[in-house]
């Protein structure tokens, strides 16, 4: 009788304490369902806009630069005569045509012009000019070669024109204020910087 009275009380206990247990988890699941949803109301604040002139001033000559590189490249994609030449310009155009993209897209989120007013007063276009030469005469030069002259002229004038990016990125480091734009500045100064280096060993080559 007593083991029948004692497994009954246990049994009593044991459903009180289900039933305890069951309260607090619906108490915590509701606070935390209060937290999850009051959460994102604090986190998805927007990120602030945080580029200057600088950066616009970038994008927009890079973009106007790079299109320049996209020609020449192409052209010695078309016209080189080795298969050294013709994959180096594949190479810069696969890489500059989405950096392209990238800035345009920038430049349209700011709410910025995608393209550089190039006739405005006061702006340095030494980054856009080869041997002292513009994008325009150098290509008629260019095209005007053939051959071994061809890919000597190209390398040259590629290597003055990766000079002159590298030149507006560093201007971009230190006067940008966009993590991203700094960013895409640094990796730019990196890669044409070994390109030269590249571009410089196989002119000697030539010698």
């Amino acid at each position: 009788m007593q083991t029948r009275m004692r497994r009954a009380m246990a049994g009593t206990t044991a459903a009180a304490l289900a039933l305890t247990l069951a309260a607090c988890s619906s108490s915590e699941q509701g606070s935390g369902s209060t937290t999850a949803a009051s959460a994102p109301a604090s986190s998805q604040s927007a990120v602030a806009d945080v580029h200057n002139e600088a950066d616009t001033g970038f994008a927009q000559m890079m973009i106007e630069h790079h299109n320049g590189a996209l020609e020449m490249a192409n052209l010695a994609v078309e016209k080189g005569s080795t298969s050294e030449i013709q994959e180096l310009g594949q190479r810069i155009a696969d890489a500059q045509g989405p950096e392209i993209d990238l800035m345009t897209g920038w430049l349209e989120a700011w709410g910025e012009e995608t393209s550089a007013d190039m006739s405005m007063e006061g702006m340095d276009h030494s980054g856009m000019e080869m041997d002292g030469m513009s994008m325009d005469e150098a290509m008629t030069e260019l095209e005007s070669l053939s051959g071994a002259e061809f890919d000597r002229r190209f390398l040259q004038l590629m290597i003055a024109h990766h000079t002159g990016a590298i030149d507006m990125a560093q201007q971009e480091i230190e006067d940008g204020s966009d993590p991203e734009a700094i960013q895409l500045a640094q990796d730019i100064v990196e890669a044409q910087t070994a390109e030269i280096d590249e571009m410089q060993q196989m002119l000697d080559a030539m010698a």
